[in-house]
C-alpha cells in the first residue's frame, strides 16, 4: 500500500486555509498515485480550537469543510484521504462532539473513527469538548485492513505510565479485529525528551502485535504549545521505514504491507536535547507572530545571558530586520552589561535603542519619598526601575506594533524573582519553560560556531543591577540546587520530605516549596510561554491562588 504521510501546519480556524494545505498537497503528490494520504488529527479545525468548540457556528464552518473535502476527493477518486475534524455526534446526550477521524475517497465518506481516549491531564482537556467513540472497527482500503486511531488512543503501553489512566486499549482492540496496518493521527505537543518516548511506543506496538505501524503528527505552535511532528512509519517488528524531520513540514509518500522489509536508508536518530529546545523555540517564536499578525518584537537587553537568548532566538526565528533591542541602564547598570548588549547587538545585526530610566526613576522617588516616610528603601524602589522598562517597552510596542518578548526563565518565574508590571509585561513569554541552567546551554549552542552572545554574559554572576553589586544569589539559591529543587516540585510533584530524602538541604527546600506557592498569583498574570518541557506554567498546571497548602 502506497501512503503518503502530509505533516502539516494548520491554524486554528481557518478551515479555509487548512483545505488549502490539503489541496496543494494532494496536487503536489498526485503523480506518486499514493492510496492513501493522512493527515494529522483536528487538522481541518486546527488543534487544539479549546472553547471555539463550543460554538455552534464553529461546528457548522467544520461541516463545511468536509462538504469541501469531499468535493476536492472527486478530483483524485483513486485517492483516499484520511483527515481529522470535529464532527456532531448526533445524539441527544453528552457532549455532543468527536474528535473524528474521517476516511473520505471520491466525493464521499467511507469510514468514521472517532476517538476513544480523551486526555484530561497535563495540557489536555479533550473531555470538556467531546465524547467518547461509540464503537471501533476496521476498514478495507486497497487490499489493507486499516486499523485507524486517534492521538491518545495509542497511549496505552502500560510502561508509560505510573497508573493506567484507561481501562481501553483501542490498538489491541483494532489488532484482535483483524487490523493489517495500524494508523494513528496525532497532535501530540512537544516537550524535550518526548520524541524518543513516541518512537518507543509505536515501535512497540508494531513489535506487540507484528503489524506496520504509521503515526502522522502535526507541526506548528499553537499558543503555549509547540508541536514538533517527527511522524513515523515502521514495520512489522518496529523497524523504521520512514523517518520524518523536526519542527517543519514535510510530506512523504511510502509503501508499506503487513510484509514490509525495512529500508536500509531509514534510520532513527534522536534529535539532541538542546537542539530540539532551541529549534521548538524558532517554531514558537515564528508561528505565534504569524498567527497573530504581529511581524516585529521588542527585547529589553540587560547584558545578562536571558535576555540576550531570548534575542538571539528572535533574530534567528524572525531575522535582524525584525527584532529591536532596547537597553535601559540605570545608575547600577554596570559598564560591562551595557557593553554586552552593544556588542550582542552588533554580532546579530540588530537596531538598538538606549533610552536611560536615571531620570524617570528619580521622578517616581520624589513622588512617593513622602508616602514611604518612615519605612527604609527595599524592593519596592527596586521593582519601580524594573516597572519604568516595562513602561518603555510597551510604549514602543503601541507606538509601531512591535510584540514585546518577556525575557524571564522557568527558575525566576516559579519563586517569583520577577516584577509584575515590569519585566514580565510582554505578550509572549519565550524562555518561561526553560530553567536557568538549561539557559546557559541555549547560549553555548547558540555559540556552537562562533561567539554570538558575549562571553561575559556567560561567566559573570546573573544580577538584576536593581541595588549595588546585587547578585541573584543574594536571593536565590544557586541555580543548580534551585533547578533540582524545582524540577522535583514542578515537574515530578513531589512532596518536601521527598525532595529533601533526595539529597537536599531541608531549610532551602522549605524556602523554595513556600516561594513557589506564595507566587502563584504572579504566574496567573504572566504572558503565554512556549512549553518545552514537561510540566510548564500555565494550562498545564492550574493551581489555586487563595489558598493554604503544603507539599
Amino acid at each position: 500500500m502506497k501512503i503518503t504521510l502530509a505533516q502539516l501546519n494548520p491554524t486554528i480556524g481557518d478551515y479555509v486555509g487548512n483545505l488549502a494545505k490539503i489541496e496543494r498537497t494532494l496536487a503536489a503528490h498526485a503523480a506518486e498515485a499514493p492510496d492513501l494520504v493522512v493527515f494529522p488529527e483536528l487538522f481541518l479545525s486546527g488543534y487544539p480550537p479549546r472553547d471555539l468548540l463550543e460554538r455552534a457556528w464553529f461546528i457548522r464552518q467544520a461541516q463545511e469543510a468536509v462538504d469541501g473535502l469531499l468535493a476536492l476527493s472527486r478530483i483524485w477518486p483513486r485517492t483516499a484521504l484520511l483527515v481529522g475534524v470535529p464532527l456532531p455526534t448526533g445524539r441527544p446526550n453528552g457532549k455532543g462532539l468527536y474528535n473524528a477521524a474521517l476516511l473520505i475517497q471520491d466525493g464521499r465518506v467511507r469510514f468514521q473513527q472517532n476517538k476513544s481516549l480523551l486526555p484530561t491531564y497535563d495540557v489536555f482537556d479533550e473531555a470538556r469538548y467531546f465524547d467518547e467513540a461509540q464503537s471501533i472497527a476496521t476498514v478495507a482500503l486497497a487490499g489493507e485492513t486499516l486499523g485507524i486511531t486517534v492521538c491518545e488512543d495509542a497511549w496505552t503501553d502500560p510502561e508509560l505510565w505510573l497508573r493506567m489512566p484507561y481501562e481501553r486499549n483501542p490498538v489491541a482492540e483494532l489488532a484482535a479485529a483483524g487490523a493489517t496496518l495500524l494508523i494513528n493521527i496525532s497532535a501530540s505537543p512537544f516537550w524535550a525528551g518526548k520524541e524518543q518516548i513516541r518512537y518507543r511506543l509505536v515501535s512497540g506496538h508494531a513489535a506487540r502485535h507484528r503489524l506496520p505501524f504509521v503515526f502522522v503528527n502535526q507541526v506548528g505552535a499553537n499558543d503555549e504549545l509547540i508541536f514538533d511532528g517527527r511522524s513515523l512509519a515502521v514495520d512489522c517488528a518496529g523497524r523504521p521505514v520512514a523517518v520524518l524531520p523536526a519542527f517543519q513540514e514535510h510530506v512523504q509518500t511510502v509503501e508499506i504491507t503487513a510484509a514490509t522489509a525495512v529500508d536500509p536508508t531509514a534510520s532513527y536518530t534522536p534529535q539532541p536535547l538542546i537542539e530540539s529546545v532551541y529549534e521548538a523555540l524558532l517554531l514558537g517564536i515564528r508561528d505565534y507572530l504569524r498567527k497573530t499578525g504581529f511581524r516585529q518584537v521588542v527585547v529589553g537587553l540587560s547584558g545578562g545571558i536571558d535576555s540576550a537568548v531570548v534575542c538571539a532566538l528572535a533574530v534567528a526565528a524572525l531575522g535582524p530586520e525584525q527584532v529591536l533591542g532596547v537597553t535601559m541602564p540605570s545608575r547600577f547598570s554596570s559598564a560591562g552589561s551595557v557593553a554586552d548588549s552593544r556588542q550582542l547587538a552588533a554580532k546579530l545585526g540588530i537596531r538598538l535603542l538606549t533610552i536611560p530610566i536615571a531620570e524617570v526613576h528619580d521622578a517616581y522617588l520624589r513622588v512617593l519619598t513622602p508616602h514611604f516616610e518612615g519605612r527604609p528603601p527595599d524592593v519596592t524602589e527596586e521593582n519601580i526601575q524594573a516597572r519604568i522598562r516595562g513602561n518603555y517597552l510597551m510604549a514602543l510596542s503601541n507606538k509601531f506594533g512591535y510584540l514585546v518578548l518577556t525575557t524571564g526563565n522557568k527558575s525566576e518565574l516559579a519563586v517569583g524573582y520577577c516584577t509584575l508590571y515590569g519585566d514580565m509585561s510582554g505578550g509572549l513569554a519565550v524562555i518561561a519553560d526553560v530553567p536557568k541552567t538549561m539557559v546557559y546551554e541555549l547560549a553555548r549552542f547558540i555559540n556552537r560556531h562562533g561567539e554570538i552572545i558575549p562571553a561575559p554574559c556567560l561567566t559573570k554572576p546573573p544580577s538584576a543591577e536593581l541595588r549595588p553589586n546585587q547578585t541573584d544569589q543574594d536571593t536565590l539559591p544557586p541555580y543548580d540546587i534551585l533547578d533540582g529543587i524545582l524540577r522535583l516540585y514542578i515537574d515530578e510533584g513531589r512532596s518536601k520530605a521527598e525532595i529533601v530524602a533526595a539529597g537536599y538541604d531541608p531549610q532551602t527546600v522549605a524556602w523554595v516549596l513556600r516561594t513557589v506557592d506564595r507566587n502563584e498569583y504572579k504566574r496567573w498574570q504572566a504572558a503565554p510561554g512556549l512549553k518545552v518541557t514537561s510540566k510548564a506554567f500555565g494550562m498545564g498546571r492550574r493551581m489555586p491562588v487563595a489558598a493554604k497548602y503544603g507539599a
